[in-house]
C-alpha cells in the first residue's frame, strides 16, 4: 500500500529534523532516545497506536567525528528498549553547541534513520555547587537510576538527611565504567551507580557519621557502618557508606599546570640552507678496532691456552696415582672389587621362580600358547619381581 505523497514528505524531514535541547553546565543531562519516536520512520509505516515491535538500536556520536564528547555516555541494554544519553557537562562548553547525530538502525529491515541532536550548553546560576557528595547504590543499574521517577526519589531522600536550599545531581556513573565486576546473573543481581550531587550548604551530621574512627574501623574490616539516616533511604536505595565521598571544592588547593605559549607555526628566518662541505676528513678506525675486537679476542686465546695447558697438560694419572698410594690400601680395594664381581657372578646364578609375567599363556578362544614375555636366556638379575 503506497502512502500519500504530503504523508512521505512529512516522514523524511522528521528524518532529518533538529532537536534542540538546553542543559547546564554541571548539573545532570539526560535525554531518552525514544523508540517510539523512530518506529515512524520505517516502513510498513505503521500508524499510530498500531503494534510494533521491530529491533531497533542507535549509534550515537558528534558530527563528523567517529565517537561522543567525553562528557557524554550512552547506553542501550537491548533493541528493545530505548538508549540514554547521559553525562555532565562542564564549563568549557558553556555557548559552544554540540551536534550530536543520533542513527537509529532498524535490525528488522536494516534500514535507518538519522537525526540531530544539538546540545547548547548554558552557564547554571550557580556553578559549580560548593559541597558535593557521591553515593554508591548497589540495588540499582545505571539505566534504572537515569529514569526521573527513580532519580526524583533518590534526590527526596538526599535532601530529606541534608536539608540543602538547592540540590543538584551532578553526574551518574555505571560501577563497570570505575572498574566494577559484571555481576552473576543469578538473584536479580545489579552492576551498581554511582550517584554524585551538590549543595549549597555544608554537610550534615548523618553524611559525617561514616567519617568517625568507629565507621572507619568497621570499614576497614568489612563490616557495615552504623549510620543513623540509612533507613531513610534502606527502603529503595542501598548505599554502601563505605563508598562514599564528600568534597568541599571550597578547601580543594586548584593545581594550575603552566603551558608554554603556542607560536604562529611559521619557523623564524634563518637564511639560506648551507649543506655540509664535501672535503670532509677521513677518519681512521683502526684504533677502534684494536679496542672493540683485537684486544678481548686475545685476551680470549690467552685464557684459552691456559685453561687447556691446566686440563690436559697437567693431569698425575693412574700409574703417579698407584705410586704415591700406600700399598695395604691398594690391597683393601682390590680385594673389595674381587669380592663385588664374584658376589655379582652368584646372584646371576641364584635359581629363582619365574613370576607369572613371564610363565605361557593360554588363549581359551584359540588355543594358542603365547610364549612368555622373555626368552629362555634372559637374565635373572634384571627380572622383575
Amino acid at each position: 500500500m503506497l502512502l500519500p505523497l504530503q504523508e512521505l514528505v512529512t516522514i523524511l524531514s522528521r528524518s532529518h529534523a533538529d532537536r534542540n535541547v538546553y542543559p547546564s553546565a554541571g548539573v545532570l543531562f539526560v535525554h531518552v532516545l525514544e523508540r517510539e519516536y523512530f518506529k515512524g520512520e520505517f516502513p510498513p509505516y505503521p500508524k499510530s497506536g498500531d503494534p510494533s515491535n521491530d529491533p531497533i538500536t542507535f549509534n550515537t556520536n558528534l558530527k563528523g567525528y567517529p565517537d561522543r564528547p567525553g562528557w557524554l555516555r550512552y547506553i542501550q541494554r537491548t533493541p528493545h528498549s530505548d538508549g540514554v544519553l547521559y553525562g555532565s557537562p562542564t564549563a568549557e562548553h558553556i555557548g559552544k553547541p554540540t551536534v550530536i547525530e543520533i542513527t537509529a538502525y532498524n535490525r528488522r529491515t536494516f534500514e535507518t534513520a538519522r537525526h540531530n541532536l544539538v546540545i547548547n550548553i548554558k552557564a547554571a546560576e550557580e556553578f559549580p555547587l560548593p559541597y558535593q557528595a557521591e553515593f554508591y547504590i548497589k540495588n540499582m543499574n545505571v539505566e534504572e537510576m537515569l529514569a526521573s521517577e527513580v532519580l526524583g526519589d533518590f534526590l527526596g531522600a538526599v535532601k530529606n538527611v541534608w536539608q540543602p536550599e538547592r540540590l543538584n545531581a551532578i553526574n551518574i556513573t555505571s560501577a563497570l565504567d570505575r572498574g566494577g565486576r559484571v555481576p552473576l546473573p543469578i538473584n536479580n543481581l545489579k552492576e551498581g551507580v554511582y550517584v554524585m550531587v551538590g549543595a549549597d550548604v555544608p554537610f550534615s551530621s548523618c553524611l559525617r557519621e561514616v567519617e568517625s574512627p568507629h565507621n572507619q574501623l568497621r570499614c576497614s574490616q568489612e563490616m557495615e557502618p552504623v549510620i543513623s539516616c540509612d533507613k531513610k533511604f534502606r527502603a529503595q536505595f542501598h548505599i554502601d557508606w563505605c563508598k562514599i565521598s564528600l568534597v568541599d571544592i571550597n578547601k580543594v588547593v586548584p593545581v594550575y599546570v603552566t603551558r608554554p605559549e603556542p607560536g604562529t607555526g611559521i619557523l623564524p628566518e634563518f637564511g639560506e640552507y648551507k649543506p655540509p662541505s664535501e672535503s670532509l676528513k677521513s677518519r681512521d678506525y683502526f684504533s677502534d678496532f684494536l679496542v672493540t675486537l683485537a684486544v678481548p679476542s686475545a685476551v680470549a686465546l690467552v685464557l684459552f691456552f691456559i685453561l687447556g695447558y691446566t686440563m690436559c697438560c697437567r693431569r698425575e694419572g693412574v700409574e703417579k696415582r698407584n705410586m704415591q698410594t700406600p700399598d695395604i690400601q691398594l690391597v683393601h680395594h682390590s680385594s673389595i672389587q674381587k669380592s663385588t664381581k664374584e658376589l655379582r657372578s652368584m646372584s646371576k646364578n641364584r635359581e629363582i621362580s619365574w613370576p607369572l609375567s613371564t610363565l605361557p599363556v593360554f588363549n581359551p578362544v584359540s588355543g594358542e600358547v603365547v610364549p612368555p614375555i622373555h626368552p629362555d636366556n634372559y637374565e635373572t638379575t634384571s627380572m622383575p619381581l
